[in-house]
């Protein structure tokens, strides 16, 4: 019953989100807001149905429907109660249901805001995020429908089938495979969800976009009414990429969080136009500039999260992160297709509409700097479209697949970012309109002395001397103290002015100007997210061996000891292997790791635990590779030594807190039409707000 009613609640959304696509562009047309009313309604009902759709799913799930063929694959009997609702995104057809569940959330959430002074931006938002949840309901209708239940005909064969076939009666299996071991992390619980967040949220600012175009109203407010959407979205994002990075170091076993794998980076190269989007529009704001390429970018952000989601859910790549062989991908290479065709001749038709205000006639600029942030973060985007399709292309051309390493974008991005660092602390140093290497030196002068001081450090104090790892310290350094000596310039200046003590001064400050305080954490937090990313990759080491009972291995300072070993079953079936290691530093005991090997009976697979020891100047990861019975015969363990890696995830809770600050409410009324912000002349001191 529930099967049956999930499926009829579905085919109902969708005809309403098709419904609202139509009523928009005809009240549109005929200037009716009785229509256009109608279709906001139709896009608001989608929302409630979708969630009777996805509570019937969820319930299925953790009740052991196994009559239902996607209740089979992804959950078993054995498995807890938090693990079997979140396997409404562990399998293909139920992540394509809570992806138009959270898209219908988004749109139904943007429909409801004041539409008083953008009335003529809402039919066409209605159309964009219909047509697009449209779609993701029309890929679980009629290609990977969840509700599928398993039918036996007369010979015994089971077949799948939403309805009865004749000749068949139904079936049920008396349990099912189980979730992929490699999914029941916490990591892998929260980081399709988080990812899928980013996606959606991305869906709002394209949406204005293109009812800005379609409507000829080409001034900054669609950016004004998105900002906050888009810094959310960016949020979102980032968590989801960085979860997967903590998924992948606590559960694939091969001592990193980042392998350049395809699928990570069709997620990160929508990260990639929407963080130099949200750069990118300031400059429209400020300066009423890049209008043109404000809207190339959020088209190009919007495009490549459907690809993103193509490349993930149709089978072309071989990853860890994909989905199974599906039929969906000719659908989805036709949408993006349509989309960006249709995206690109808008933009065409527009273009003489999206004339800058201003001209740029500083190379030092703030504009000029923000500009080549863009160009930075286009050419890894380059990069990595490359990397990923050529495999792709190179297999319709010859027959063979050529794979595609961390080696390539390694090198071909490592400057790159470099680059990015470090214009991430001088481009606020400069002011709008003009600036010169004068005043740039002036402002930078302190800070860079600091990080000389603490290159110096680094070099005699911890004996580094590795060229490229110096060179990126360098850069992270210099651009952590220009904006740490922001803050403390801005907030002395204000301590002095107004006789308050200089915490006080500061919170007063961010609190007048979160967006642009909240941006200074995150590039705090870019900067130490750099320097975890500069020890494990410059200096990570490992050793592996196979050591009897007593004996002892030793990597980074560190002295590891085999102890025991312990294989039993468990209650939720599961066989595990469990080693007993003591860790010692000069000479020091310091803590006991635990890594295991678990083996599935349910799915017949295996899932690696490091045993992990993590402070802040490194992590000891230690992995269980293989073992013999009899303990004086030996195991087999993989050991590496991580420097700084913590940093990384450190620099994720700042970044979040900062995206938090810089996306929350202000007093003040954030419009400002474009004749005024003309008539006002851009004048920018160090400290002083955007």
């Amino acid at each position: 019953m529930f099967a049956d009613f999930g499926f009829g609640v579905l085919i109902i959304s969708f005809v309403l989100a098709v419904y609202a696509i139509f009523a928009a562009i005809y009240g549109y047309k005929v200037a009716s807001q009785k229509w256009i009313e109608s279709s906001r309604l139709a896009m608001q009902l989608t929302f409630p149905l979708i969630s009777l759709s996805a509570f019937s799913l969820i319930y299925l799930l953790v009740t052991d429907q196994y009559h239902v063929s996607f209740v089979y694959e992804v959950t078993s009997r054995s498995m807890p109660m938090y693990l079997k609702v979140t396997s409404l995104w562990g399998g293909q057809s139920g992540s394509l249901v809570f992806w138009g569940w959270l898209m219908s959330a988004f749109a139904t959430a943007v429909t409801l805001r004041k539409w008083d002074r953008d009335r003529e931006f809402l039919p066409w938002v209605v159309v964009v995020s219909s047509l697009t949840l449209a779609f993701f309901l029309g890929l679980v209708l009629f290609f990977e429908n969840p509700f599928m239940k398993f039918w036996q005909s007369f010979n015994g064969e089971v077949i799948t089938a939403m309805f009865q076939p004749a000749g068949a009666v139904p079936f049920t299996a008396p349990d099912g495979r189980g979730l992929n071991p490699l999914l029941r992390h916490p990591g892998m619980v929260i980081h399709p969800p988080m990812l899928y967040l980013g996606f959606v949220s991305f869906v709002v600012p394209f949406a204005f976009a293109i009812a800005a175009l379609v409507t000829g109203r080409t001034d900054d407010r669609w950016i004004r009414i998105t900002r906050r959407w888009t810094i959310v979205a960016w949020l979102f994002l980032s968590i989801g990429l960085v979860l997967g990075g903590r998924w992948a170091y606590d559960v694939l076993g091969w001592g990193g969080y980042w392998g350049w794998d395809p699928v990570e980076i069709a997620a990160f190269m929508p990260w990639l136009t929407g963080t130099a989007f949200l750069h990118s529009v300031m400059i429209q704001e400020k300066r009423g500039m890049l209008k043109y390429w404000n809207m190339i970018l959020i088209i190009l952000t919007y495009s490549l999260v459907i690809f993103g989601t193509f490349l993930t859910r149709s089978g072309v790549l071989s990853s860890v992160h994909a989905f199974a062989q599906s039929a969906i991908g000719p659908s989805f290479f036709i949408f993006i297709g349509l989309t960006f065709v249709t995206s690109a001749a808008l933009l065409i038709y527009r273009w003489a509409d999206l004339k800058s205000e201003a001209q740029m006639t500083s190379l030092l600029s703030r504009e000029a700097l923000f500009l080549l942030n863009n160009l930075l973060f286009m050419s890894i985007l380059v990069v990595c479209f490359w990397g990923v399709i050529f495999p792709l292309i190179s297999e319709l051309a010859t027959g063979q697949k050529v794979t595609v390493g961390p080696p390539f974008y390694e090198r071909a991005t490592g400057p790159l970012f470099a680059a990015l660092v470090l214009l991430m602390g001088i481009a606020p140093l400069s002011a709008w309109g003009h600036s010169t290497l004068k005043t740039l030196g002036n402002a930078m002068w302190k800070p860079l002395i600091a990080a000389v001081l603490a290159m110096l450090a680094v070099f005699f104090g911890a004996g580094i001397r590795e060229p490229y790892a110096l060179i990126g310290f360098f850069v992270a350094f210099t651009s952590g103290f220009i904006t740490l000596y922001e803050f403390w310039r801005a907030s002395r200046a204000r301590s002095r002015a107004q006789n308050e003590n200089i915490f006080l001064a500061l919170w007063r400050l961010a609190g007048r100007n979160r967006r642009r305080y909240g941006g200074y954490l995150i590039h705090i937090s870019i900067v130490f997210m750099a320097l975890g990313i500069i020890g494990i990759e410059m200096f990570q080491t490992e050793t592996q061996g196979t050591i009897a009972q007593g004996e002892t291995m030793k990597l980074g300072g560190y002295t590891v000891t085999y102890k025991d070993l312990a294989v039993f079953d468990t209650a939720d079936n599961r066989n595990v292997a469990r080693a007993v290691l003591s860790v010692e530093k000069d000479g020091q005991f310091l803590t006991e790791l635990y890594p295991r090997r678990d083996y599935f009976y349910e799915s017949q697979q295996p899932m690696t635990i490091p045993g992990v020891r993590s402070t802040m100047a490194d992590d000891l990861y230690v992995i269980l590779v293989d073992w013999q019975p009899i303990l004086s015969s030996g195991a087999t363990f993989k050991i590496y030594h991580n420097p700084l890696v913590n940093w990384l995830w450190l620099g994720t809770l700042l970044m979040i807190f900062g995206s938090v600050v810089a996306a929350w409410p202000e007093k003040e009324n954030d419009y400002v039409p474009a004749r005024v912000r003309r008539d006002q002349k851009a004048v920018y001191h160090p400290g002083s707000a955007d």
